[in-house]
């Protein structure tokens, strides 16, 4: 019986090559002529792919169409091997994870905290939700970090990796204090911003993408927030316990994506 590839896998090994070519789904759509959305479809599986498409992805992405229907295809390996050795070093950066900006981080803290410290709601689970929608918003709208930091799926939502350490520098520096309430009639943890966010440290593009998650959520109690986040599709896609992929907010829908791709849609 011959061996063939479902639309998934197809989808899954175009995403594989992509990714290893350090390319982001803007790059490929531009360099085959296609609409980002139809990218997104293809990888997700959900959109199939036509001779002259595939052809034209082989082209882009620099792979031999018997190697990639091929039962034994491996992403990985195949691209190695078309790789110069004095560039196998510059491609493993490029696919390396986010560089976490600790100084941007901290600003980004310091700036929601600003406009949401004063809140009753914001303790602890709410401010840990408004950075990750921060991060992963931004990095859907611009394919670029926002702050760099990874993210963990725990049992109540989305987490900062090593919060609990720079939370405690920043209390030491004297740039933010904790305080511990009661609201309604549980235990809260709150921080206080102690200094001015340096704005500096912030583009306009990146203001605007935090007030956005601000305005939106700000208001919610750490219940519904953390249902919320629990329904985003990079935390759903995610295993408990592992650090949650950037990548996966390409594949979010409404009402959770923040993009708007029905022009690239209509230009099709």
């Amino acid at each position: 019986m011959s061996f063939k590839l479902t639309q998934s896998e197809i989808g899954q090994r175009l995403a594989a090559l992509r990714k290893r070519k350090g390319l982001s789904q803007e790059d490929l759509a531009r360099i085959i002529n296609i609409s980002r959305s139809s990218i997104t479809q293809i990888e997700l599986g959900k959109r199939g792919v036509d001779l002259l498409e595939l052809q034209n992805l082989a082209l882009g992405l620099g792979f031999s169409l018997d190697k990639f229907i091929s039962k034994d295809f491996t992403a990985t390996e195949f691209l190695q091997e078309n790789i110069e050795p004095d560039k196998k070093q510059d491609l493993s950066e490029r696919i390396s994870k986010p560089k976490f900006q600790s100084k941007k981080f901290k600003n980004v803290l310091l700036y929601i905290l600003s406009k949401c410290a004063g809140k009753p709601n914001v303790g602890e689970t709410v401010l840990y939700k408004l950075l990750y929608f921060s991060d992963f918003n931004y990095y859907e709208l611009y394919e670029e970090h926002l702050t760099g930091i990874s993210y963990r799926k725990l049992p109540y939502g989305p987490v900062p990796k090593s919060i609990e350490t720079i939370l405690n520098q920043m209390i030491d520096a004297k740039q933010i204090q904790r305080i511990k309430t009661i609201y309604h009639d549980y235990p809260q943890t709150r921080y206080l911003p102690l200094e001015m966010v340096d704005l500096t440290q912030l583009k306009a593009s990146e203001k605007e993408a935090i007030d956005h998650v601000i305005e939106q959520m700000s208001d919610w109690s750490a219940s519904a927030i953390s249902n919320y986040s629990h329904k985003d599709m990079p935390w759903v896609a995610t295993k408990d316990g592992e650090e949650i992929n950037y990548e996966l907010v390409f594949y979010r829908e409404a009402p959770f994506s923040v993009r708007s791709y029905g022009n690239e849609m209509e230009s099709e």
